[in-house]
């Protein structure tokens, strides 16, 4: 790419976990997290929006280039380490306990407890991955980094601070995953608005101290920065894990695990969840494409141009991608928990009941499903393919099954050999520069938007339903109101108010009977 309730950190457990089928939708739990995520960001981009205000002051497009690397370098790590188990995590349990006839009814928490310690155990795979990812991906940029770039002061220390800010982060791992799978939005809320608001702090005076000192300490500031960021997070999820771990009696630390009675060992090393692990272990190929294409626009920029372009387009993409980033990645987010509980894949031997409650949960699914593209479709109307394509690929990756994610990985590999040559093509061929990657960009999405519609209409085909493509844009009414608004715009720069007011008024006549005449038909 994600908190304890509001008065404590331990409320609502026995409805959390008081049953280890797979968990039925919390619309409302849903709704609140989107919300308190799109908060978030708010929050988080308007301080970061303001601290990049204050630091243009003090900084070259070059170092903003160069902080982009080390900022992918960073993500990376993190995508590598975490993104397939997270995933995986929200799309399965994680204990035997929905199939297990030895767990007595009347011993939830011995069941709560069991799940948590199997979530906290999952997490620190992360944490085990993050450590040769970042040393190889480490060793790897500064292999392949350019002599001027490696002279940059304090680079090597940067890209090293950077590399123990990733490991940090990752540290508060098993406490995250054990926050998401209950839907405790809380934490992560007050987690990373923390963080945020001391990585601007301490970027900014870092930068401002190097300024009036006459230092030039290259990009260091935004690894120092990175690292407050890490240390923060890992403190906040730290203590709300901690209390959790408390109440239940589970522990922070890996622990092993005890198959209930009469249940098969479902357990690697007794320790991690082994359907858990496979999904995972095969959606990691998935992972890896996914975030290059993710990121392929920062790969590409940065052997074909230089530095200070790698800067000037850096923060044009910061602009740019605030919509996205502040309203549609958190409704994405929400949207993969949400399809994941109310379609599980998980089988059951009461083949009747299984078929029942999947009919609802697929006409649920597919109701909310129209209801968002929807929304994003009138939302998204400057950014339709960025839009669209990250929230089908929030549905498609809550109902999968492995094979159809092999060959969604397949499909976006081609993508990505098609991205790299329309990039090639505008910024070479014809010398766009950064504008022919945001073209190429363009098509990368829309290739994805489309497979990711064919591969929906399919899924619903399959249950017995169909989603058209009609049922997913905006009725007419408004429709009408849109046009209507572009018609009242352009009429109002065609002609002066206060010198022509008659002919004012009649345009906005002519303009508003047709819309009211329509709205009645309509209705």
């Amino acid at each position: 790419m994600p908190s304890p309730p509001r008065q404590n950190a331990i409320n609502g457990i026995g409805a959390g976990f008081s049953s280890l089928s797979p968990p039925q939708p919390a619309r409302p739990s849903v709704v609140k997290g989107a919300s308190l995520l799109i908060l978030l960001q708010l929050i988080s981009r308007l301080i970061t929006f303001v601290a990049n205000q204050l630091l243009l002051r003090f900084l070259t497009p070059r170092l903003v280039g160069l902080s982009s690397q080390l900022e992918v370098y960073y993500l990376s790590v993190l995508f590598f380490a975490r993104e397939s188990l997270r995933v995986a995590i929200q799309r399965q349990g994680t204990t035997e306990a929905a199939s297990s006839t030895g767990e007595k009814k009347d011993e939830p928490l011995l069941v709560t407890r069991r799940d948590s310690q199997a979530v906290v155990n999952l997490g620190y795979l992360a944490i085990f991955l993050g450590l040769f990812v970042s040393t190889a991906l480490g060793w790897m940029y500064l292999a392949y980094a350019n002599e001027s770039t490696l002279q940059t002061s304090y680079l090597v220390h940067s890209l090293h601070l950077y590399g123990l800010a990733a490991m940090v982060e990752l540290l508060s791992e098993p406490c995250f995953v054990l926050m998401q799978r209950r839907l405790q939005f809380g934490t992560r809320a007050t987690a990373e608005s923390t963080a945020t608001f001391l990585r601007c702090v301490v970027v900014f005076l870092s930068t401002v101290f190097a300024s009036k000192r006459r230092l030039d300490i290259g990009v260091l500031p935004f690894a120092l920065g990175q690292l407050t960021y890490g240390v923060s997070l890992l403190l906040v999820y730290f203590v709300s894990g901690y209390g959790l771990a408390t109440s239940i009696g589970f522990s922070l630390l890996p622990k092993t695990i005890t198959a209930s009675a009469g249940a098969s060992p479902s357990y690697v090393g007794s320790y991690f969840y082994r359907p858990t692990m496979t999904l995972a272990s095969r959606m990691m190929v998935q992972s890896v494409v996914k975030h290059l294409l993710t990121q392929g626009d920062t790969f590409l920029i940065s052997i074909l141009s230089t530095p200070e372009m790698q800067g000037v387009y850096a923060m044009a993409n910061n602009y740019g991608g605030l919509l996205a980033r502040v309203l549609f990645q958190p409704v994405e987010e929400s949207s993969r928990n949400y399809f994941s509980r109310l379609l599980p894949t998980t089988s059951t031997t009461d083949r009747d009941t299984q078929d029942t409650k999947e009919s609802a949960a697929v006409q649920e699914a597919k109701k909310s499903l129209q209801t968002l593209l929807r929304l994003y479709t009138l939302l998204s109307a400057i950014a339709v393919a960025l839009a669209l394509n990250g929230l089908t690929e929030a549905f498609i990756a809550s109902v999968a099954s492995e094979t159809e994610v092999q060959q969604q990985s397949v499909w976006m590999g081609a993508f990505s050999v098609a991205f790299a040559a329309a990039a090639f093509v505008f910024m070479r061929v014809f010398p766009l520069g950064a504008q022919g990657l945001v073209l190429a960009n363009i098509i990368n999405m829309l290739c994805r938007v489309i497979w990711s519609c064919s591969f929906i209409k399919a899924y619903f085909r399959r249950h017995g339903t169909d989603l058209s493509v009609g049922s997913t844009v905006p009725g007419g009414i408004v429709a009408l109101s849109l046009s209507t608004l572009v018609v009242m715009y352009w009429l109002h720069g065609s002609g002066d108010a206060k010198s022509t007011p008659v002919t004012i008024l009649v345009k906005v006549a002519g303009t508003a009977i047709p819309f009211l005449l329509a709205m009645y038909v309509y209705a």
